[in-house]
């Protein structure tokens, strides 16, 4: 066969984790041992039936296959500005200040592509979404981890980070409700954030796609003042809406930023299906019931991890949001590695080991709220018979 060399952009950006781990236990589940996945917050509940419904209704019209805006339709753009204003008390103006995409995380992308020359360097958060990382190298940046602490509240120590030459940072991503730690942001954070972008003509990219999810107070950075001078904002409907799979994402920011990241994106694709973007709109339309139904089964989901947890001997704070918990390893583990190759080998269970995230996650694991309760109660007869 013809040797063919990959492009240099590739060196160093290995398969996503997840998808070499789910190639394994696709294996051993073929091999028979059944396992129980409490790896990945992929959501197992189905968009509320209104939605379904739209998304049914208008894909029966003979008027909507043909491509679609590569702005977005106006009905899902207002939809957006209107769920920001209601539920983050945040004005953006639908015909400038959103721009719809397909999936929050090929918003990563598209924003590092967007800003990002060879050698120009960007703020990542350690532990963190790995997407950060990889986007930033596809892009021909380089990455430079900040390290978040439990001990500081796994929030930025920004006297840390101004130590280091910030003179080739264009970007810093950040994500709160964290990930994969749960933490919420405490009251000035998001203020210190927007000061700290200003100062040094940084753009801050927050990824907000977990904000609804445990958490009775949503939160967007955009809401924080002079946060549209030096912020933009990804979120999604993978999570509060149940939509993961529909990939229906948006990007938030002044007109400037939006203008700048659509000279990119128009060139990688031509528009989502419409029916998609209706339906989208008529789930940020749903009310507060729809996010405390919601909000109910995962706290029921969540209690039963933390007895799971407790069995395994790990340390974890109760007041995490998001559709995971973070718990330390016992300190008799090697590391999270570890713990999580003894569950799932011992006890066919998955649970994600928290050095996935970056080095100052390796202590830890994080565990999935995706799976029904049985399934969790299964894994903990697992737990008890077998470690």
């Amino acid at each position: 066969m013809t040797m063919i060399k990959t492009s240099g952009r590739l060196e160093g950006i290995g398969e996503y984790y997840f998808s070499k781990k789910l190639r394994e236990i696709d294996e051993l589940n073929k091999a028979g041992k059944n396992i129980i996945s409490l790896g990945i917050g992929s959501p197992d509940l189905p968009p509320h039936p209104d939605v379904i419904k739209v998304l049914q209704d208008e894909s029966s019209k003979p008027s909507v296959h043909a491509y679609q805006s590569y702005k977005g339709s106006p009905v899902l753009r207002k939809a957006i500005s209107d769920w920001y204003n209601i539920w983050y008390g945040v004005t953006l103006d639908p015909e400038s200040e959103v721009l719809p995409l397909i999936g929050s995380k090929e918003g990563i992308m598209h924003i590092c592509m967007t800003y990002l020359d060879a050698g120009d360097e960007v703020l990542v958060p350690n532990p963190g979404y790995p997407t950060y990382r990889s986007a930033v190298a596809l892009a021909g940046g380089k990455a430079v981890s900040y390290e978040l602490t439990e001990a500081n509240s796994w929030e930025p120590d920004f006297n840390a980070i101004e130590k280091n030459d910030l003179t080739r940072v264009k970007l810093m991503w950040i994500n709160y409700p964290q990930m994969p730690t749960g933490k919420l942001p405490s009251g000035e954070l998001f203020q210190k954030i927007v000061d700290f972008g200003i100062k040094h003509s940084i753009l801050i990219c927050h990824d907000n796609p977990y904000s609804f999810i445990l958490n009775d107070k949503p939160a967007s950075i955009m809401h924080t003042t002079g946060a549209m001078q030096t912020a933009i904002e990804l979120n999604s409907l993978s999570k509060s809406q149940n939509m993961a799979g529909w990939r229906v994402g948006m990007l938030v920011g002044s007109a400037e930023r939006i203008n700048e990241v659509m000279r990119f994106k128009s060139n990688m694709d031509s528009g989502m299906f419409l029916p998609v973007q209706l339906a989208a709109a008529k789930a940020l339309s749903l009310g507060k019931d729809w996010y405390e139904s919601l909000n109910k089964i995962y706290q029921q989901r969540r209690e039963k991890v933390f007895a799971l947890l407790a069995l395994l001997g790990c340390d974890y704070d109760k007041a995490q949001a998001g559709m995971f918990v973070w718990a330390k390893v016992p300190a008799a583990e090697e590391s999270g590695y570890t713990l999580s190759d003894k569950v799932l080998y011992q006890a066919q269970v998955f649970i994600t080991p928290g050095g996935i995230f970056g080095s100052a996650g390796e202590g830890y694991v994080r565990v999935s709220l995706c799976c029904k309760e049985e399934n969790i109660d299964t894994a903990m007869e697992r737990i008890k018979k077998s470690l």
